[in-house]
């Protein structure tokens, strides 16, 4: 794999977009207001069992997990509850998700989110559904959590990359050992009868030196409800592997197209491919709700182990103190938040895109890629995503593909 500079700290310039002024300006008005927030994230646990090299909470620009505790304490868990509960009710919001997180949310142990999950559940107010779910390497899935996840009815995702070689090129231990006989270990268990209601889904990050479809199959074999094929998160300052400034250089957008022909060709649907479903759904008129994709308003926070409260954890991949808001569960309310620069920005659609972006064929399907891919320093996130050539050619050839499916069905029908 190509070697790529390593930013250890990128930290914004004065008044990087978005900023104060920007933020005042979009809302002077009235007529723009924030959504309320509906998916919280809890990190219950700040460390990993494993030492991923692309991780971007511990190998990349912050490394702010120095200096927290390790793990969410009980007492930060029932204030973050009851915050939640608060933003529930002001707002009469009917669903609310939590995710376990981390970290590796596992190593919190199944007492802890037993106990997590009582509270969160006891904070809700009347009229309000809450739906948990968890995000794993899968490592240490054992029988004590899946009773706990079952009683709690928490649906489980798991990271995996493929096969036993595409997985442990990456997703290895500190001494170097690879993880997949114990995810898969653990994913044996998860899909069981008794537990494979719960299951929801695989994470695989690409590493575009692996076969597509190959890897896609690998992830087949444990009959996952959805597959989601992430990019590795990168940014103008340290972009992604095999990647080049070039329009017609595009190894992540090529490898997306042959696995989108693997899963749409298949003569029965054997999963659900959420980036693909999302630039379908799109394409087709719909609207995604898909971070990565459309411009549909982005209505997710984070409470660290400390208190905090954060954006998405994968802005620390753009620089130092990238996913702050000065905010904590004590101090403030969700509400609070709502009028952060960063926030405003995930929730403002098209205002918040580049020129570049504005003038786009695809720009309303894209939706100016993930908001994290965009980071360049001095214009901060007002532009297009590092991986915009792959973007592009990705959706321009879903959308011929469909086109000429359409044509042929009106055809048939005629």
């Amino acid at each position: 794999m190509d070697p790529i500079p390593i930013v250890l700290s990128a930290r914004p310039q004065q008044n990087e977009w978005p900023n104060e002024e920007w933020a005042a300006a979009l809302s002077a008005d009235g007529k723009w207001q924030p959504a309320p927030f509906q998916e919280f994230v809890l990190k219950v646990h700040g460390r990993c069992n494993l030492s991923c090299d692309y991780c971007y909470v511990y190998e990349l620009a912050d490394q702010s997990w120095r200096s927290r505790p390790g793990a969410m304490s009980v007492e930060i868990l029932k204030q973050t509850a009851l915050r939640i509960g608060e933003h529930a009710a002001t707002h009469a919001l009917s669903d609310v998700f939590v995710v376990f997180h981390g970290g590796e949310p596992l190593l919190a142990g199944p007492e802890f989110i037993d106990h997590a999950s009582k509270t969160l559940r006891d904070a809700m107010p009347d009229g309000t559904a809450l739906q948990l779910s968890i995000q794993t390497n899968g490592a240490l899935l054992n029988e004590d959590f899946l009773r706990v996840f079952d009683r709690h009815d928490i649906h489980v995702g798991v990271s995996l990359d493929g096969d036993r070689l595409a997985n442990d090129k990456h997703r290895r231990y500190a001494n170097g050992r690879g993880s997949y006989d114990e995810v898969v270990r653990g994913l044996r268990l998860l899909t069981t009868p008794a537990y494979r209601r719960l299951f929801s889904g695989l994470l695989c990050t690409i590493d575009v030196d692996n076969d597509p479809v190959g890897t896609y199959e690998a992830m087949l074999e444990f009959e996952p409800p959805s597959v989601d094929f992430i990019l590795p998160h990168a940014n103008w300052i340290q972009p992604p592997p095999r990647w080049r400034e070039n329009p017609d250089h595009t190894p992540y957008g090529d490898w997306l197209i042959a696995v989108f022909e693997r899963w749409y060709s298949a003569p029965t649907q054997e999963t659900d491919v959420r980036t693909l479903r999302a630039i379908l759904d799109e394409l087709l008129g719909g609207r995604s709700h898909d971070e990565v994709i459309g411009l549909a308003a982005i209505r997710l926070i984070e409470v660290e182990t400390n208190a905090t409260v954060e954006q998405v954890c994968s802005l620390k991949s753009a620089f130092d103190g990238a996913t702050g808001t000065g905010f904590n569960v004590f101090a403030q309310s969700f509400d609070d938040a709502l009028g952060h620069p960063g926030v405003m920005a995930r929730q403002a659609g098209a205002e918040a895109l580049s020129d570049i972006c504005g003038g786009c064929l695809v720009r309303d399907v894209c939706g100016g890629g993930h908001y994290v891919h965009r980071y360049r320093t001095g214009s901060g996130f007002r532009n297009p995503s590092v991986y915009c050539a792959d973007l592009y050619r990705l959706i321009t050839y879903m959308g011929q593909r469909v086109a000429e499916d359409l044509q042929n069905a009106v055809k048939v029908v005629r």
